[in-house]
């Protein structure tokens, strides 16, 4: 969920997210993660989060979206479509196999998106989270796929918030509540051939 450079990268839209997924080494770990999944032959999806030039389709309706808002008519967003700020972090190595479902609006992926059709037509039951931030979008997407009939994994070393310890803290009293709580390499060992 949203590893694209505007959000996690250089240019991002909250300068302090990099800064703490780069302390984590979180690129690393998301790397390994898309990896061992395409190598399983679990389909990779990534939710993205863009915006128009001219902002159409997209409510300023929170702090958050406030701020991308004021970026953007600054002339400065991080997320316009097509921009590389708007394109997925080069560690994920996305390949073909690869599905992008990007919004213009909303906080989480299913929102006013086509993911819960892609993944339902592709057979999926579970979904694996990793990305950010464990703020706003790691909850709601977790919230909402249990709501559709999803199991649900977050992978802990995979996913991000700030501060740090409002991050564990989500992840122990709230995540691990709704989802199923695992780290990178136990995640991997489970998807290696028995």
């Amino acid at each position: 969920m949203e590893l694209q450079n505007g959000i996690v990268g250089d240019a991002a839209i909250l300068p302090i997210l990099p800064q703490v997924v780069n302390a984590a080494g979180m690129l690393p770990v998301v790397a390994k993660v898309a990896k061992a999944a395409r190598a399983a032959g679990v389909r990779v999806v990534h939710g993205t989060a863009v915006e128009r030039e001219d902002g159409a389709g997209g409510a300023v309706n929170c702090k958050i979206f406030a701020i991308g808002d004021k970026r953007r008519r600054e002339g400065s967003s991080p997320i316009i479509i097509g921009s590389h700020g708007a394109q997925l972090v080069d560690e994920l190595d996305v390949q073909p196999s690869d599905i992008e479902v990007p919004r213009i609006h909303g906080m989480t992926p299913f929102t006013s998106t086509a993911l819960d059709q892609i993944l339902r037509n592709l057979g999926v039951t579970t979904v694996v989270i990793i990305g950010v931030s464990l703020n706003l979008g790691i909850v709601g997407a977790s919230l909402t796929a249990l709501d559709l009939g999803y199991q649900v994994v977050v992978v802990r070393d995979a996913v991000a918030g700030i501060p740090q310890e409002y991050a564990d803290a989500v992840l122990a009293n709230t995540i691990s509540m709704i989802a199923t709580v695992v780290g990178s390499d136990e995640l991997v060992a489970a998807w290696q051939p028995a």
